[in-house]
């Protein structure tokens, strides 16, 4: 037993470890108690192939109505788990109440539903924040995502491959095509960083996906700067027809 365990054993005596979404004793930090874990939605098969988003059952068919009508710029995106009530309980903390240790409970759901994505990725690019946000919040959850998926599965992380070139306005109650409209022309390949995109598999990482708009956007200007594909793996995905204010 090294020193490393014997400190977290007594740390785990002198502050026993709680379930992430709730007060609920647990054997090991960052773990969810029984009850969170029955509750959580984590997203699997029957979904849709391109979007990820969950279906309710399996004959609705390979793709969404919606990637069928308006087939979104990049190759494939998953999600973890859905963003309802319970969902909310783990994404709203690491967004809004300086949790970033949250990070390491999600990200190994994250790798999960997307381990093909990260098999098939050759760099992993967090979604920036606009630099008044980031000095709000102090910390880009994206980011913390991304070095987490990168510790779990040996993909490198492009940190500050993307930037946001304007603020943008909460998109919570906002249709598909105002949220499209908002973040059009709002990022861009922070100047340098094309030749590390250049030929590569990009695997774009964020917290919530809710339209999709955000990622299309993203997905464009790395396409443009040469990325070969891009796929998009996020922490949460919203249900259709739901608007959840997830700024």
């Amino acid at each position: 037993m090294t020193v490393a365990d014997l400190g977290r054993i007594a740390l785990d005596f002198l502050l026993p470890p709680h379930c992430a979404a709730c007060d609920e004793r647990v054997a090991t930090a960052g773990q969810l108690c029984a009850t969170c874990f029955a509750a959580t939605g984590f997203i699997g098969e029957p979904c849709c192939q391109r979007c990820g988003v969950a279906f309710a059952v399996a004959a609705l068919g390979p793709i969404c109505q919606a990637c069928e009508t308006n087939p979104p710029l990049y190759r494939q995106a998953r999600g973890a788990l859905t963003y309802d009530a319970q969902g909310r309980r783990l994404i709203l903390p690491f967004k809004h109440a300086d949790r970033p240790e949250l990070a390491k409970v999600l990200a190994p759901h994250m790798a999960r539903a997307g381990a093909d994505l990260l098999r098939r990725a050759d760099v992993l690019v967090p979604v920036p924040l606009h630099r008044r946000r980031l000095f709000e919040r102090r910390y880009n959850q994206a980011v913390l995502l991304a070095a987490e998926l990168s510790r779990l599965s040996g993909v490198a992380v492009l940190r500050d491959g993307l930037v946001r070139t304007r603020a943008t306005a909460s998109l919570g109650d906002r249709s598909a095509a105002d949220r499209a409209q908002e973040v059009a022309d709002a990022f861009a390949v922070r100047p340098g960083r094309e030749a590390a995109l250049q030929g590569q598999t990009a695997l774009l990482i964020d917290d919530v996906m809710t339209s999709g708009a955000t990622a299309n956007a993203c997905t464009a200007v790395l396409l443009q700067a040469g990325a070969s594909a891009v796929d998009v793996l996020v922490a949460a995905r919203v249900p259709p027809g739901r608007s959840w204010d997830t700024a």
